[in-house]
């Protein structure tokens, strides 16, 4: 399987840092190789067909860069083209108990460790691979990350930490805190401090915590300090209008004087 550095570098302790592409062009994926170490393929909240997820997983092909992608829903129907097309994962989003992240891990592995069925086109060289060898590198390889982003699922956290071939859990502030009745308060005291009692439990149990937050620098290195293995900033949209508004005020900035 390709593209599993990002499972490797969580095993070794590297933080590992990526963004979310909501943008339909490949080329921008192909952009961020140099930069990051995955991409964040997201088709929850964003209009990506099948044909596009594709293409951002294949721009990603010969480089480091591990593509994963969330999901819109814990669904296998959902999960497993997005396996099938090449996908290194996929983030499962807002489960709640163990028996949702069960599911989960069921979807994204052959049997008898799980329920997926098999058409895998691009990751078995388009026919070149199969058999029993391929199927067990699969689910042994396969990244299966969960969010954790309702106050249920930090309440039923302990069983969630304990389900077999769950890869790492992220964060997922901002409906986190609107499970808690703090909605557009993802820095609420009682949030954070929620979030605290996540870190802390998955620490205990070595299970890697990500955290999908925004592109503020001090909020970013903060949860570097308190132990995230990885951080998925902000998103390609972000990045884009963030450099061009820094650059057009510099350079109006600069301008200025001579109008004056």
């Amino acid at each position: 399987m390709d593209n599993q550095l990002f499972r490797e570098r969580l095993e070794a302790g590297e933080l590992c840092l990526g963004t979310c592409i909501t943008f339909t062009d490949p080329t921008v994926t192909e952009a961020l190789c140099n930069a990051v170490d995955f991409v964040w393929i997201d088709t929850e909240h964003n209009a990506l067909s099948l044909e596009t997820v594709q293409s951002h997983v294949m721009a990603t092909k010969g480089s480091a860069v591990t593509p994963l992608v969330r999901v819109p829903w814990n669904d296998p129907v959902l999960i497993k083209p997005i396996l099938d097309i090449g996908a290194a994962g996929v983030i499962v989003p807002l489960v709640r108990t163990a028996d949702d992240v069960h599911r989960a891990v069921a979807a994204c592995r052959y049997p008898p460790e799980g329920i997926r069925g098999f058409g895998p086109r691009r990751p078995a060289s388009y026919g070149r691979e199969g058999g029993p060898e391929f199927c067990r590198a699969a689910n042994a390889s396969m990244i299966t990350i969960v969010q954790i982003e309702h106050i249920d699922a930090v309440n039923n956290l302990d069983e969630i930490l304990a389900v077999p071939g769950l890869t790492s859990i992220v964060v997922g502030s901002n409906d986190l805190s609107g499970s808690m009745g703090h909605m557009g308060e993802p820095r609420h005291p009682d949030v954070l401090a929620a979030i605290d009692t996540i870190f802390a439990k998955a620490n205990k149990v070595n299970m890697p915590v990500g955290m999908a937050v925004g592109d503020d620098l001090d909020v970013l290195t903060g949860w570097v300090d308190k132990g995230a293995a990885w951080l998925a900033m902000g998103a390609d949209f972000m990045m884009l209008v963030r450099a061009a508004t820094e650059l057009i005020g510099r350079v109006r900035d600069h301008a200025s004087p001579r109008r004056s």
